[in-house]
């Protein structure tokens, strides 16, 4: 952010130890909710691991807003960043400490992937995609009448929900888990939003460049047609002149 070089200067030493930070957050996270042969011991272990983890993500969090020159607007402007820090306090809502891993990680790719919109579509659904799955199947597992309790059941449920379908056969029943398909649905809002843009700005960008093209093979015929004029009036003042030369020679043959 050119308004706040301090800040700017922070994130970039920090980016990539972070966007290691959530990927083992992630790991950490898929093994603690996919692994059901845990023990509790080494299920503790994994939780105060992740807990240090999204601590550390609290840290960058507070550093930032410290390192503002303007701090009211810093949060203004961050109030998703405050929010899922925050609302994973509260015992329900632990689950949603993963989107703080998608906020760490689009900070990153956002810079990396500037200007390849569907590398960044790509990924961006692909990482959506599996930490609901796993948001969703950590929250819903247990509860009673729950409809997700497979992995399986819980990626179905996410493409289906991220793709706008929404056939209904599988659905959360839990508070986490239905906060976990509100943010599922804006994402895949948005993402739809994005994938048609990106194909409207492929189609403008190759009708421009085959206008483009077409207008440089117009000049190109117009200076040919330039040039080839030039030349003939070239060879016609040429002829001209051996005409002239011709009728002079045939004037001294034969004086009047």
């Amino acid at each position: 952010m050119q308004d706040e070089p301090r800040i700017a200067a922070w994130e970039t030493r920090v980016d990539w130890p972070l966007t290691a930070l959530t990927l083992a957050f992630l790991v950490g996270y898929a093994w603690q909710v996919l692994d059901t042969s845990l023990d509790d011991g080494a299920r503790r272990a994994l939780e105060i691991a992740l807990t240090g983890i999204w601590v550390l993500m609290g840290a960058d969090y507070l550093v930032r807003l410290a390192l503002a020159r303007r701090r009211w607007r810093f949060v203004r402007r961050h109030l998703l960043d405050l929010a899922i820090l925050l609302l994973p306090m509260f015992r329900p809502l632990r689950a949603l400490r993963v989107v703080t891993v998608i906020n760490v990680l689009n900070r990153q790719m956002r810079g990396d992937f500037r200007g390849r919109v569907a590398l960044y579509v790509g990924t961006a659904v692909g990482l959506v995609g599996f930490v609901a799955a796993l948001a969703v199947l950590d929250a819903e597992r247990n509860a009673p009448d729950a409809s997700i309790t497979t992995f399986g059941e819980a990626v179905w449920w996410t493409i289906t929900t991220i793709s706008t379908v929404g056939y209904g056969d599988r659905y959360p029943v839990t508070t986490e888990g239905r906060l976990v398909a509100a943010t599922l649905m804006v994402c895949g809002i948005a993402l739809l939003g994005v994938v048609t843009a990106s194909i409207a700005s492929w189609f403008v960008e190759n009708v421009r460049r085959a206008n483009e093209q077409v207008s440089e093979d117009v000049e190109e015929v117009e200076a040919d047609v330039e040039e080839a004029q030039v030349q003939l009036a070239e060879v016609l003042a040429e002829l001209r002149r051996i005409s002239a030369r011709l009728d002079a020679l045939e004037r001294d043959r034969h004086p009047a």
